[in-house]
């Protein structure tokens, strides 16, 4: 029997998704709601069973078995609520879960009463070279004592409407790109936070932009030092003026018995073609006794490569969204908590930057 999805907005990562469907056995788009005409062609070519509608109260008249929603960020929240007042399906939401503080209680209300799963989409969990890393980090460090996560990339790339120029409709920086990365702090390490502390700013995107008049507000770069349980500590630097890096990912855990790495290269389709092919993405295991770098290269299917900017992630996480929407596991791997803690992380982080000063994880999480 097919599995029949509805889609909430059809951008770029919307097309992707689409992209990785195709790929699982015995799927179908076949309802879209995508208020952007360009957008809505491009996802025609990629669905050609698609029927398209102008509300969600129209698409959720169909019938359905599962829901994806990628719909710019500060409409997330809106649109699961629009969902909740028709009938719960499982739905795969697109991080991040929400952008505004006052946004917690609609998420707590959406745990209580949502009748289906919530899966929220952070993809980084998923890429190969880190899959590989979670599954031998703790056999290799003895337990992890320091995290850090770089991530060197290229500028935010345009999207309709230019929503991701502007804190107010993306969450900021910190919460929109990274809370990927504060979730991959939680689940390594295994534990909350507890104090967060960061810097960060604007120093060479955007600069020369203005939408209406009005200039992008957000941040281009920063550090963020992340005071764990057990006084163990991680940290992420970000910049997003380092497209021209080899690797644009760079994970490194360390613990008393060694560490291990992990090196992921950005989008394939922005590597430069003089350079030949793109770099291989790879695992190092370094042990203390004995030393010596252990290099594992964890090459990712071409097709998957293909179907996405995310390294074949977006395919490994619609295979798990699928066995849970065909009853086949109970759970989401990324619950409502998960995402509201990542959101709420990185929350923490733009405050301290704006604040100059460490902040308690408690004055978020409340």
């Amino acid at each position: 029997m097919t599995t029949k999805y509805g889609i909430i907005g059809c951008g770029m990562m919307g097309g992707e998704h689409i992209q990785n469907i195709n790929l699982l056995d015995d799927t179908d788009v076949v309802a879209i709601v995508e208020p952007d005409a360009e957008m809505a062609a491009r996802a025609a070519s990629l669905a050609p069973n698609a029927q398209f509608y102008s509300t969600i109260d129209e698409l959720m008249a169909q019938d359905l078995d599962c829901l994806l929603i990628a719909s710019p960020n500060h409409l997330h929240v809106e649109h699961l609520q629009a969902i909740a007042r028709n009938k719960a399906l499982p739905t795969l939401v697109e991080k991040p879960l929400f952008t505004a503080e006052n946004d917690h209680k609609a998420i707590a209300d959406l745990k209580a009463n949502f009748a289906a799963p919530i899966w929220v989409a952070m993809e980084y969990r998923y890429m190969p070279p880190i899959t590989l890393l979670r599954e031998q980090v703790n056999e290799v460090t003895g337990g992890i004592q320091m995290l850090t996560i770089r991530e060197h990339r290229f500028p935010f790339l345009h999207k309709v409407g230019d929503w991701n120029r502007f804190n107010r409709y993306s969450g900021g920086t910190f919460v929109e790109k990274c809370c990927h990365f504060f979730d991959l702090m939680r689940l390594l390490m295994d534990a909350e936070p507890v104090r967060i502390m960061g810097a960060g700013g604007i120093a060479a995107n955007h600069l020369d932009e203005r939408y209406a008049g009005e200039a992008p507000d957000i941040f281009d770069h920063g550090y963020v030092i992340v005071e764990f349980e057990g006084q163990r500590r991680a940290m992420l630097e970000l910049c997003m003026f380092a497209e021209g890096s080899k690797y644009q990912e760079e994970i490194s855990a360390v613990g008393a018995n060694g560490k291990i790495e992990c090196l992921v290269p950005g989008p394939t389709r922005f590597w430069p073609e003089h350079l030949g092919e793109s770099p291989e993405p790879q695992v190092i295991v370094s042990p203390r006794h004995p030393k010596g770098p252990q290099v594992i290269p964890t090459p990712v299917d071409p097709t998957l490569l293909a179907a996405g900017d995310h390294n074949g992630s977006t395919f490994y996480q619609h295979k798990g969204f699928l066995e849970l929407v065909r009853g086949q596991r109970s759970t989401p791997d990324v619950s409502l908590d998960d995402g509201l803690k990542a959101v709420q992380m990185g929350q923490a982080a733009q405050r301290s930057m704006i604040e100059h000063r460490a902040v308690a994880f408690s004055e978020l999480a409340r």
